[in-house]
């Protein structure tokens, strides 16, 4: 039942000392390349090899419907998840754009969406529920249905490991979600929604407003069934997508592959599964720094330093996506740099 408290696999410290030392006989000042050196070096402990490389990305984003939406809290409507889902499917979406330019596998996961039954080719349908509860009302879903969401992630994890992934990112869908997501930092940050709430896809002053007393009223609704439990503020507050990502990065970690990490919602599942298996952090880089009020906090708790800054708040994976290029290229840079023996060039000073 517990699986996700099953031990990670430790990142390998003698590959890491050997990066290390790689990157000291490069041809530039020590230090000089910052968080590329800094990347390579941690792959390089993740994948166990001196010289990491990222041949198979993964991606896979994770969807599903909040009940929340019924307290107005989105600039879209509901029906646009099952929109995007065929959207992703087909190619159309930002994230289908960057799966084919990095060549990753991208996989589209519907764990609960509102709506009749339906098959889009390219979409892997799990109704665990048509959408979460209104968590303003009563608990977001059952301690059951949360675990089912997280196995999703965890089955996940592992068919990308099967097929052979050098890194995992994990993307999601859902309008509603960032009120979801901003609803599960409050907890787990013990922090009001005015700290943690931002517009999401766009809602007015107005909106926002609202949006934050609903927050914090389902605070005061769950406190108790909550307490400090990160598995409960989940299912009190959280999402079908939410439960499936912090799934698949605790699986992640506990078989061995690396994380790439996307925007504030994503960065709420790995807190998360950092608060569930603390040493799933070792598995994660952070790709990027959203534009999204509260992400900037989520990172300083996790002590995490992103790749990017573009402003992005887009989600499905996105940020991540775009930082796979500056992580091959930090591979590159420490696969393929000359040392200065090799360049015949003096690596002190004299």
């Amino acid at each position: 039942m517990n699986w996700w408290l099953n031990a990670c696999k430790a990142p390998s410290e003698e590959a890491k000392q050997q990066a290390e030392a790689r990157q000291l006989q490069l041809t530039k000042p020590t230090g000089s390349l910052s968080e590329l050196e800094r990347t390579a070096v941690q792959l390089a402990a993740l994948q166990n090899q001196v010289k990491p490389e990222i041949k198979l990305p993964w991606i896979t984003v994770f969807a599903g419907d909040h009940g929340v939406m019924e307290e107005n809290i989105s600039a879209y409507p509901q029906a646009v998840t099952r929109q995007m889902l065929q959207n992703f499917a087909s190619g159309g979406a930002c994230i289908s754009v960057i799966a084919k330019e990095y060549n990753a596998q991208l996989q589209v996961i519907d764990c609960g969406s509102v709506g009749e039954a339906y098959e889009y080719a390219g979409v892997e349908r799990h109704c665990i529920m048509p959408g979460t509860a209104n968590f303003a009302k009563q608990l977001a879903m059952t301690e059951a249905q949360c675990l089912e969401a997280m196995n999703l992630g965890r089955q996940s994890a592992e068919k990308a490991l099967a097929q052979n992934a050098s890194i995992y990112i994990a993307g999601e869908m859902g309008i509603g979600n960032t009120c979801s997501a901003s609803a599960v930092a409050c907890f787990l940050l013990n922090e009001p929604a005015e700290q943690l709430t931002g517009v999401g896809t766009g809602i007015r002053a107005e909106q926002l407003a609202h949006k934050k007393q609903v927050i914090d009223q389902a605070l005061a609704l769950h406190k108790n069934y909550v307490a400090q439990d990160a598995f409960k503020a989940l299912c009190a507050v959280g999402g079908l997508e939410i439960a499936a990502m912090a799934g698949a990065y605790i699986r992640c970690a506990q078989i061995g592959l690396p994380i790439v990490v996307d925007g504030f919602i994503s960065t709420v599942s790995a807190l998360i599964a950092v608060r569930l298996n603390p040493e799933v952090r070792d598995w994660m880089l952070f790709g990027h720094q959203s534009a999204e009020y509260g992400h900037r906090r989520l990172l300083d708790e996790l002590q995490a330093q992103p790749l990017l800054k573009l402003n992005l708040r887009l989600g499905e994976g996105s940020g991540a996506g775009a930082s796979l290029g500056i992580i091959k290229l930090a591979c590159s840079l420490h696969n393929n740099m000359a040392t200065f023996a090799e360049a015949a060039v003096i690596g002190e000073k004299v």
